[in-house]
């Protein structure tokens, strides 16, 4: 099984949002996981509620710390946060999302960067169904 990783900060929110939409709509034969450089405690409660407006329910998900197996492991790795602090993952294919951070903002702004990781997801899910076994192109 093929994987995809979803690489923030604190493994709160945007990864776990992104992880838990690419579940739910994989393609056959992939997979994702998400961790972080500094996980959090726990989920936050705003991306609970949001992925709970969407039928998906990740208040049992805890936040991991990302490591080099996870690297390892891993056909495509998304950072999905913006800033300073993102990680630098290192895996064969790598994208950055530049997601901004919903922590700081109403669960209205924070609905839109669920909505618009919601998009990328299914776009990243569109490309590899389209791609042969052995390339993945953006």
């Amino acid at each position: 099984m093929k994987t995809v990783l979803f690489v923030c900060v604190e493994n709160s929110f945007r990864s776990v949002i992104a992880e838990a939409y690419f579940n739910k709509y994989r393609p056959k034969g992939w997979k994702a996981v998400s961790a972080g450089i500094q996980p959090a405690e726990s989920v936050h409660p705003n991306a609970v509620r949001l992925m709970l407006e969407e039928g998906v329910d990740i208040s049992r998900k805890k936040p991991q710390l990302m490591t080099r197996s996870l690297q390892e492991k891993a056909d495509v790795a998304v950072i999905v946060c913006s800033g300073a602090l993102c990680p630098i993952v290192s895996t064969e294919h790598v994208e950055e999302w530049n997601m901004p951070d919903p922590v700081e903002v109403s669960v209205e702004e924070a609905r839109k960067i669920r909505d618009a990781i919601k998009q990328r997801v299914l776009n990243l899910i569109d490309r590899l169904k389209a791609v042969n076994r052995n390339t993945l192109t953006p």
